[in-house]
Order: structure tokens, then C-alpha cells, then sequence
């Protein structure tokens, strides 16, 4: 299977930072590719997340187990990248699998060869502190939402946020996300 070009990864760069020659040959000597098939658990919460994927084509969903259900926490899609935070960054076990919704193509990048590239190349931090603003302003949003409104409106805030993905996410995952029953989900749509 033939990877796709990296061209499309240094575009989403670009959105955040100059990519000099030098850098862009260096991304492309580190960054790997993988092919996650529809079902495949990506990261296992029992092991340290190692990698982060940036995503070509597909849906993946983070979750975790709370007594024994799964909690839809997060869906990347295409042009994001899907990690374990913590335990990427800690380098220890956290509480997250990730598995795929959908057969996803993504670029791979370790945590060891990100942080040679933060180390060698300052502008991949800026790239990092920028791009992560806009990832805690979206969880600032989901705490907010969870806490304050009503299914009806958790609901809205969902398809507000996952405008382009909502209709490719199973309804029993976007109820464990919205922390409501797929029934009480049914309803909702249905008065819609």
C-alpha cells in the first residue's frame, strides 16, 4: 500500500508555522505510516501511548470503561491528530484507549522523535502551543456544555462541534459521549 504524500500533513503545518527545507526533510525521515482497520483498538489504556497519529482518512474514537461501558470521549477525524495526551506526554499509563470507527489512514510520529524535532527545530513548539490552544479551547466548550446544559443542548453543542463527522459516529457512542442514554438520544432527534 502506498503511503499518501506528505504534502497534505506540511499544508496543516502551514496553518501554524513556516516549514523551512531542512524541516520538512526532517518530519519526513521520522514520520511513519499506518493503516488502522474499522474495529481495531489503536491504543490499549494498559500500555503508554507512544505515538501520535495524524489522521489522512478515517474516524477513530478515544474512550475509556467506567464499571465495564465504554465512554466516548473524543472523535478525530481527518487533519487531527489522536493521542493519549497524558500518557504521551507523562510517559505513563492513563485511563484512554483508542480505536477506530472507521478504516483510517493516518502518519505516526513518536514521542521520542517529536521531541528531537522540539528540541532542534523551535518553531515545532509554536506548532505545538498553537494548534493545542484550539484543542483546549474545544474541551473548555465540552466542560461547559456537560455541566451546564440540558441533553437538548449537549446534543446541539455535538453537532455544532462535529459538524462534518456527526452522521459517520454510531448513535450508541455519541449518547456515551453526551453521558445520556440512547434513548433519551432517540428522543431528542426525533424532536428535531
Amino acid at each position: 500500500m502506498n503511503s499518501p504524500p506528505v504534502e497534505h500533513l506540511f499544508r496543516h503545518f502551514e496553518k501554524y508555522i513556516r516549514l523551512s527545507d531542512e524541516l520538512k526533510r526532517a518530519l519526513n525521515e521520522k514520520l511513519g505510516f499506518v493503516h488502522f482497520k474499522k474495529g481495531e483498538l489503536i491504543l490499549d489504556a494498559n500500555k503508554v501511548c507512544t505515538h501520535s497519529y495524524f489522521i489522512i482518512s478515517g474516524l477513530v474514537r478515544a474512550y475509556y470503561l467506567k464499571d465495564g461501558k465504554e465512554i466516548s470521549e473524543y472523535f478525530p477525524a481527518e487533519n487531527e491528530w489522536c493521542n493519549s495526551p497524558k500518557s504521551f506526554i507523562t510517559r505513563q499509563k492513563d485511563i484512554y484507549y483508542i480505536d477506530a470507527i472507521e478504516n483510517t489512514e493516518a502518519f505516526s510520529l513518536h514521542v521520542n522523535d517529536l521531541v528531537q524535532l522540539f528540541d532542534q527545530f523551535p518553531e515545532m513548539e509554536r506548532y505545538s502551543r498553537l494548534s493545542m490552544g484550539t484543542v483546549f479551547g474545544h474541551l473548555m466548550e465540552r466542560i461547559a456544555s456537560l455541566r451546564f446544559t440540558t441533553a437538548k443542548e449537549k446534543y446541539a453543542h455535538f453537532l455544532q462541534t462535529y459538524h462534518d463527522i456527526y452522521h459517520r459516529i454510531p448513535l450508541g457512542m455519541i449518547a456515551s459521549y453526551l453521558g445520556i442514554t440512547q434513548e433519551t438520544l432517540s428522543r431528542i432527534r426525533a424532536d428535531n
